[in-house]
């Protein structure tokens, strides 16, 4: 049925063309404005939450990194959340406005559907009810996660919140997986906004604008090294997350129950999520399975309201209205949409007039239970038992402990699926069978344990190459269960690892940094073949005569000094930007597309604009690459402003598309000439277990999202040049190096 035959089918139910778009509108509803000041707390309140604080003590080391100990895990958790709050209170609160739809009641009605892709998955009550549900030690650690921030907001009067003044247990339910962008967010914002906009149009293709590597990826590398080659004897673990900078700061946090945590923190998450213990540590890398599936519906009108065909029923759609506040110059207005749900989940688009709806892991409680478990698993059975709450959705995992046991699990949730269809496009949700039929149980997914080589690697890429030879077989398992192909930053990792013996700490980080673009090596022969396919006297090969000269002289390894590495990389950004669009449209890789579908000439073509590009941002093609690529951090703002005429520090790294393990890119729109790194490398870490944990960490930036602070900028020399800073694990060593020591509230 077409689009338009929609909309007469629902004016003839009754129903409006607009709420066949599932939305009524009610634009401009004037509202009180949003309180900017925290509720004050009575004095019993207070007097409760100045008592918790004291038993409670925060160390910061010499680079502002907050060591937390609490006498429960429920004090550390108070600590911990009191300690992120005086680092960057406005990141903490951001995320939890995100999580909860209410971004827009901030930053006004542009971000209305970005509100209602949270709201389709999460309401208050629904996350309420599972508080209510959770066992007891996890209501005592959401509660104190919620005292921390308020303890943090009666002492700092000063401190004006956005919007939530007052935290609530939970909301901690809101934000429990880790990942920087959770599985709701793969729901693309402009098909939401096509479907429930108010406008009733019919919906044209979207087009295919921009390249897939318009960005630096999403993601990270994780390496486990096995105690046979390591020349310790122990086993290693390299974390290294590609995140966006300062999306988490480097904290420790420990009780007298157990818990004795290292890592990286989402902000205003109480859990770990990459890190170790004294014990075992564990790395996610984004990706994995095919774990979010679309439907498509069979919808029509009866009755006035709208039924979808399933099997050889009707079923009745179940609309819900959302309400959505959102800020105005004038105060708050409100709109209110209906959103439709299926039993797969919520409708999200459409495609030719057939509604689409979305399944996805959504298990809150499970997810923050299995967030913090990990962090106080003792060897790899105590893990594996908790992978068994199987919430990993959107990452894979890579582990190493002090026993000597590296592993490796690709996700923990995989829907079992009919293999007959192919869940990487919508499948027709009337036909019963291509219903998900539960999950996987974890033993039967894709892992690795003490794999014969000794080493294990993950770059969001396929699982198929993790261990070289010892790797797990595609032909083993089913194809939604592995999504990914093989990536630049796959291969890389292998070449590093494979063959090597005796890996120390500081090998395993060299190798983490090697400086090989591995991307440039089928491409670039093929821009020399073009070249010298030329006759003589043609003026294009006259004119590229020195550039590929250059380009054959380079060894394809990046450096502050390379002319080559700007030269190259501005080749294949061309590239990617051309024939991204088309790359998508075929299914491909945009570098498989680059390699195996251009004439020619556009090779050339491509070298032809990145000089010129090159000649007029800097004045030569012959522009070392530090010149170009650059650290600079100049507020605190989610959104960093970048200037040319303000300081920077050179870095040599490179995006992650070109097979740079130590992955360095910019993902907003450039503004400037220079290009100033916002994604790639940010928390990374190295590790050893053995009888005492030995590791080595570096920050991009620093600590503190305050300007400011003596920790907003002191780790970022070191960071440009790959210098690691000793981890300071254990109290003794934090007490050599202490900046200040004290209760939350002092």
């Amino acid at each position: 049925m077409s689009r338009w035959s929609f909309l007469l089918l629902a004016a003839a139910c009754g129903a409006s063309a607009a709420s066949l778009c599932a939305s009524a509108a009610q634009s401009g509803t004037p509202a009180t404005p949003r309180a900017a000041a925290a509720v004050p707390p009575s004095k019993a309140e207070a007097a409760r939450l100045k008592g918790l604080a004291q038993r409670v003590t925060i160390l910061r080391d010499k680079w502002g990194i907050p060591h937390v100990y609490g006498q429960t895990d429920a004090d550390a958790v108070f600590g911990l959340l009191y300690a992120q709050a005086e680092d960057d209170f406005h990141r903490v609160e951001l995320n939890y406005i995100n999580a909860m739809g209410r971004l827009a009641e901030v930053q006004g009605e542009a971000e209305l559907y970005r509100d209602l892709r949270m709201k389709l998955f999460i309401t208050p009550e629904s996350l309420k009810a599972q508080y209510a549900a959770a066992p007891a030690w996890l209501k005592k650690l959401m509660n104190a996660y919620a005292d921390g921030l308020n303890y943090y907001l009666l002492t700092h009067p000063d401190v004006q919140p956005a919007l939530i003044t007052r935290f609530e247990p939970w909301m901690a339910l809101s934000f429990s997986e880790g990942s920087i962008g959770g599985d709701i967010e793969s729901v693309d914002l402009k098909e939401l906004e096509r479907f429930y906009g108010k406008t009733p149009q019919p919906l044209p293709p979207l087009a295919l604008a921009g390249s897939d590597l318009d960005h630096e990826p999403s993601g990270s590398n994780g390496f486990a090294i096995a105690p046979a080659i390591s020349k310790s004897g122990h086993a290693m673990l390299m974390i290294n997350p590609h995140t966006s900078f300062y999306f988490r700061p480097e904290v420790q946090v420990s009780s007298m129950e157990g818990l004795n945590a290292y890592g990286a923190v989402t902000w205003g998450q109480f859990f770990v999520y990459q890190g170790f213990n004294e014990r075992l540590g564990w790395m996610h890398t984004s990706g994995g399975g095919d774990v979010i599936d679309e439907f498509l519906e069979t919808v029509s009108g009866k009755d006035g309201k709208f039924v979808y065909k399933y099997g050889r029923e009707e079923r009745p759609v179940k609309a819900v209205p959302l309400r959505l506040p959102y800020k105005t110059a004038a105060g708050m207005a409100e709109k209110t949409v209906t959103a439709y749900f299926t039993h797969h989940g919520p409708v999200v688009r459409a495609i030719d007039g057939r509604w689409v709806s979305v399944s996805l892991m959504n298990e809150p409680l499970k997810a923050l239970q299995q967030s913090w478990l990990r962090t106080k698993a003792r060897n790899y059975a105590e893990f594996c038992k908790v992978m068994e709450l199987r919430t990993n959705s959107s990452n894979n995992t890579v582990y190493a402990d002090a026993d000597g046991n590296i592993a490796y699990f690709h996700g923990n949730f995989i829907p079992v699926r009919d293999p007959r269809f192919n869940y990487r496009k919508p499948v027709d949700g009337s036909d019963p069978a291509t219903d998900w039929k539960g999950l996987h149980a974890v033993k039967d997914t894709i892992q690795l344990f003490n794999p014969k080589n000794g080493w294990i690697q993950n770059t969001n890429s396929t699982p198929f190459t993790a261990a070289g030879a010892y790797s797990p077989k595609a032909a083993d398992y089913p194809a939604y269960m592995a999504a990914q192909p093989e990536n630049a930053r796959g291969i890389h990792a292998v070449r590093v690892l494979e063959n090597k013996k005796d890996f120390t700490l500081e090998s395993l980080i060299a190798s983490a940094y090697d400086s090989q673009l591995t991307a440039f090596e089928p491409l670039l022969p093929q821009l020399f073949a073009a070249w010298d396919e030329l006759p003589d006297g043609d003026t294009l090969k006259s004119s590229l005569a020195p550039q590929v000269h250059v380009l054959r002289r380079w060894d394809m390894r990046y450096s502050l000094a390379s002319v080559q590495t700007s030269l190259a990389i501005f080749w294949l950004q061309d590239l990617a930007k051309i024939f991204g669009p088309a790359a998508r449209k075929m299914e491909l890789p945009v570098l498989d597309y680059i390699a195996t579908q251009l004439a020619p000439q556009e090779r050339l073509y491509a070298l032809a604009r990145a000089s010129a590009k090159l000649n007029e941002d800097f004045g030569s093609w012959q522009t070392p690459w530090g010149e170009i690529n650059r650290f600079q951090r100049l507020t605190g703002d989610v959104v960093q402003p970048f200037d040319d005429s303000k300081p920077s520090i050179p870095v040599p790294y490179a995006s992650g598309n070109w097979g740079a393990l130590a992955a360095y890119g910019q993902t907003s729109a450039p503004k400037t000439k220079r290009i100033y790194g916002e994604r790639g490398n940010s928390f990374v870490a190295a590790v050893e277990f053995g009888k005492r944990v030995r590791a080595r960490s570096i920050l991009a930036g620093g600590q503190s999202g305050n300007p400011a602070s003596p920790h907003f900028m002191d780790q970022a020399e070191m960071y440009a040049r790959g210098e690691f800073k000793d981890v300071l694990f254990y109290k003794e060593d934090v007490e050599k190096h202490l900046e200040r020591k004290y209760h939350p509230g002092e």
